[in-house]
């Protein structure tokens, strides 16, 4: 059975390579995938599958089989933009095909991972491969913006609990357990505005502000961790400030945090951690955890804390044996089990929900948000071969 799940793959090379090419030319930021999220529908529709339903957010989630088992496979369809785009050497939205590789944006992050997982499902319906499982192929939206919230609506709102769910994230075909949590939160100075030509009548927050950014640098030095995921790190993304104009002394500022979490942080600690900074109490500052609550593509809002937890599942779970051997009977050797720098879906599915993760996903992740984003069409054909295979080795089949 793996043999012949190979052999068909490598059969819809051509068709996969030529979907992903199709979605790269659609673009779609978060909260702007509409137009994606139809061209998939079309997809799995010439695909075959059983279902394909629409949810409120604006995920799409194709069905296959209806066994005791529900098996996920998941992939974001929203991608960030571009940046400069005298960076680029090629059209970004265009799926520039040459010597076996595909290049654009989404390429890596992670369109690729899409169209492998949609054409997995693809390999089960063509060959009649249906067992006790049923498989969901979902393209989850708003990821790049707020990784977690769509599978927080899917599970919660959908009403979807699955057994298990595959993250398919890049991993270079390795099979990954798990990655560091982060959360974003802000550190809030307040001073007294005056006239820029007499400052000491005033109090500058940006001053005030400025012994908390170095204690943040020093903080980041000394933070733990374990040896598997790495230790905690916390970097300053963003500084602002107020004042009545430009003649004026800074009334209030504000540094934006990157915090992330290794597996002993928590959101309570990570916050203490910095309401205990020497500068921190001596300026009197306001230490917040932002939340998130920006409309789908569809005007659905479902608001959420930035606190993204971290997961790692365990080196002897059943789910992640499974991975393994699915690349052994494909390809005949020992995959390598990792795990990811980035953060992904899994931090609410595992990390709020506790239903297990793991990760498999064609392409590096090292090229994601680079102008040099692309993926190998080797990999989009060897991994939908393993997201075909996967269900069967968790199942137990030979």
């Amino acid at each position: 059975m793996f043999k012949q799940i190979l052999q068909t793959a490598q059969k819809n090379e051509r068709q996969v390579a030529q979907f992903l090419r199709d979605i790269i030319a659609i673009k779609s930021m978060s909260s702007q995938e509409e137009q994606v999220i139809h061209r998939i529908k079309e997809e799995m529709q010439r695909c075959n599958y059983d279902e394909i339903t629409i949810d409120p957010m604006g995920n799409i989630l194709g069905r296959i089989g209806k066994g005791k088992h529900i098996i996920a496979l998941d992939a974001h369809v929203d991608t960030v933009d571009v940046g400069n785009p005298a960076n680029w050497t090629i059209d970004p939205f265009k799926g520039a095909e040459k010597d076996g590789i595909i290049y654009g944006r989404g390429a890596c992050d992670m369109k690729g991972a899409f169209a492998s997982i949609l054409y997995g499902g693809k390999i089960i319906k063509e060959l009649g491969l249906e067992d006790d499982f049923t498989l969901y192929v979902v393209g989850s939206v708003q990821e790049e913006d707020c990784d977690g919230l769509c599978w927080q609506y899917i599970i919660e709102q959908d009403n979807l609990r699955p057994e298990i769910v595959v993250i398919a994230e890049p991993t270079n075909l390795a099979v990954y357990r798990g990655h560091r949590g982060r959360m974003e939160m802000e550190v809030r100075t307040k001073g007294i505005s005056c006239h820029g030509s007499a400052p000491e009548r005033g109090v500058n927050a940006v001053y005030k502000m400025a012994p908390i950014i170095a204690d943040i640098e020093k903080l980041n030095e000394r933070l733990g961790g374990e040896p598997f995921l790495g230790k905690g790190t916390v970097t300053i993304a963003e500084i602002r400030s107020t004042s009545p104009s430009l003649c004026a002394v800074a009334d209030s500022s504000a540094i934006h945090l990157d915090r992330r979490l290794a597996a002993s942080d928590t959101l309570e600690s990570a916050v203490k951690e910095i309401q205990e900074l020497a500068s921190v109490k001596k300026a009197e500052a306001e230490v917040v955890v932002l939340d998130y609550a920006v409309p789908s593509w569809k005007g659905l809002t479902y608001p959420t804390k930035k606190y993204y937890p971290t997961w790692l599942l365990p080196e002897n779970h059943p789910a992640l044996d499974a991975g393994v051997k699915a690349f052994e009977n494909l390809f005949d050797k020992k995959p390598e089990v990792s795990r990811w720098v980035f953060s992904t879906n899994g931090v609410a599915v595992m990390g709020k929900h506790k239903i297990p993760c793991i990760g498999f996903g064609p392409g590096n992740e090292i090229y994601a948000h680079m102008a040099t984003e692309h993926i190998p069409i080797e990999h989009l054909v060897k991994a939908s071969a393993w997201y075909a295979a996967y269900p069967f080795a968790y199942l137990g089949k030979k």
